[in-house]
Parts: structure tokens; sequence; C-alpha cells
């Protein structure tokens, strides 16, 4: 089928055949139910060493997978209540972002999170994820009301940048990035971040200011994309799947790197296999840490966040006292 990926060929031929001998089973009546059993056990055996250990460029596959979660359905399945706030009040409505109001496990909160299209149509209207200018300051003037009225923030990243379009850099693409950077960063509300398929690059970071910053098991989080990573080190887009194994953009290098603060399991073999045990699985996560994250005070949450920011990195001395 069009949206297979290519590691998962083994279980997509070995379901394929099990599937035909139940049909044949069912058409001719002719008993292959010892086969099927042995076949489906097999299956599992496949299953379970293929999604054990996987490498970052299937787990990339993975997180761009079309059929994965967006924003949207996320605030659907966990938020009650959701009442969607459009436009920036300074030049448009950028659909690449979506926000609002709503309520989790009854407590107000602002989500804010990047929309991709579900078909090429939708994501030509949301510019496939990647905000123009205007989807920052939508983005930001939602948080600002939110840090006014006290109201913990919910960001949701997934987009594989900033829109690089000339109208973009025209409108100030980078300046609404730096901006938004700078103001979650003093915001006296908790704020949770969670990348849900791929943070790629400033359009990313411009909602990944938190005081905890969170990662599906499958999803990617980088300063450049691989592709973009391979063009400029190996002068060769088409080897963005080695780019990916050395950018350490999985959520586990991650973690280890300190750059993220937990990981959210996925069902077995990516989200996108079940959407509902997925946002259950989420929705635990978030309301752990926001029920951790609500017993602060205004000026703990900052110095919280700022902490965080100012862990991330680690430095080695030489003999001679430099720093590499």
């Amino acid at each position: 089928m069009a949206n297979d990926l290519a590691f998962e060929k083994p279980l997509i031929e070995l379901r394929a055949t099990i599937d035909e001998l139940k049909k044949i089973s069912e058409d001719k009546h002719i008993d292959f139910s010892e086969e099927i059993r042995r076949l489906e056990m097999k299956y599992r055996e496949i299953e379970n060493e293929l999604y054990a250990v996987m490498s970052a460029a299937e787990r990339m596959q993975i997180a761009r997978h079309p059929a994965r979660p967006t924003t949207i359905d996320y605030i659907q399945a966990i938020c009650t209540d959701f009442v969607e706030l459009h436009g920036d009040r300074l030049h448009g409505d950028d659909l690449a972002i979506v926000g609002g109001i709503a309520k989790l496990n009854g407590i107000p909160v602002t989500v804010v999170g990047h929309q991709r299209g579900k078909d090429t149509k939708d994501n030509i209207t949301r510019h496939f994820g990647m905000p123009h200018p205007e989807g920052f300051r939508k983005a930001l003037r939602l948080m600002r009301q939110a840090d006014k009225f006290r109201r913990p923030i919910v960001t949701f990243i997934d987009t594989k940048g900033a829109y690089p379009g000339k109208a973009a850099e025209e409108r100030g693409q980078s300046e609404a990035i730096a901006h938004n950077l700078f103001e979650m960063a003093s915001f006296r509300v908790p704020i949770i971040c969670i990348v849900i398929g791929e943070g790629g690059s400033g359009g990313a970071l411009a909602l990944g200011v938190g005081n905890r910053v969170l990662m599906l098991e499958n999803a990617i989080y980088s300063a450049i994309s691989p592709e973009g990573a391979a063009s400029i080190i190996y002068k060769d887009s088409s080897k963005a799947l080695e780019a990916a194994e050395a950018m350490k953009i999985t959520a586990a290098d991650l973690e280890r790197l300190g750059v993220i603060d937990g990981i959210v399991p996925e069902p077995k073999g990516g989200a996108h296999r079940d959407h509902a045990a997925q946002a259950e699985l989420l929705k635990e996560h978030i309301v752990r840490h926001l029920t951790d994250l609500m017993t602060l005070s205004e000026d703990q949450l900052r110095e919280d966040r700022y902490n965080k920011f100012r862990k991330i990195g680690r430095f080695t001395y030489t003999q001679e006292g430099n720093h590499a």
C-alpha cells in the first residue's frame, strides 16, 4: 500500500499470506487453521524483533507517516470544550498553526500546535505544517493570553521547519521565531511541549520553550532536517538516512543528552496504528507533568524553565584548561 514503510516489508508480505490463507479457507472450506496459527506466531516474532531496535532512519519514516495523528487529533481526543481562536491581529490567519482554549481533566488550558494536512489539498492550505510569521505570531498571541489569565500552556510540535518562502522572510520570519523564544522564556504559567512527529529547526523551537519538553517514542527533533544536513555535509541530499543516524535526532538520544525530559511510548509500529491508545498515553504524561508544575510559584516556574535550558550541553576540558 502507498503508506507502507520499506523496512516493514517482511511484516507486510507475511500478513498478506495470512490473509490469503484465511480467504481461501473461507471460500473453499479448507482447514488451514494450523498453518495460520504458525504464521501468526511467526508474524508476532518478526514484529517484536523489528520494532525492538529501530534505527534513526526508520524512526524518521514513522515520524513522517502521513497517517500519524496531528495536533487537532490530539486536542479532540484529550481535551474537552475546545474553542479554536484565529489570526495574529497583524496580517492574517496561518492554518499551519492551530490553537485555542480547552479543558484538560477539567483544568482550563491553552493549546497550540503545528498542523499538517490530511491530504494534498489540506496540506497546501496548511503549508505542509510549515508556519509563516503570522502563524508564530498567532501562537504568541494565544500564549500571551494564557499568561494573562494564568492558564497553563500545552504545545504540540510537528513541522519540518518554518516556511522557507520569500514572502515569509519579507514579513519577518526570523524575528517572529526569536520573539516567541524570548517571551516563552518569561511566561509565568506552566508550559509543556510535546514533539508528536517531526520537530524541525526554528519552526519547532518557536513552540518548544517549556518547563517540560516531551517526545513521542518515534518522533524526531533536530536543528535541521536530515535532508538539509546531508546536502551541506555530504553535498548530497539523498544521503538523508545516513545523516539521520549521525545527528542524534531520536527521543532516546535526546533524553540521554538532556535535551528532553521524557519519552511517551507509542503503540507497536507507531502512533498511526492506534490513535486512541496513543492519545490516552499522551494525556497521562501531560496530566502528570502538569500536576507537578502547578505546585510551583510563578517565580519558580520561570527559574525552572531557565535552569532546564541552561544545563543543556556538556563541556570537557583539556589538561591545558582549554574547553572543547
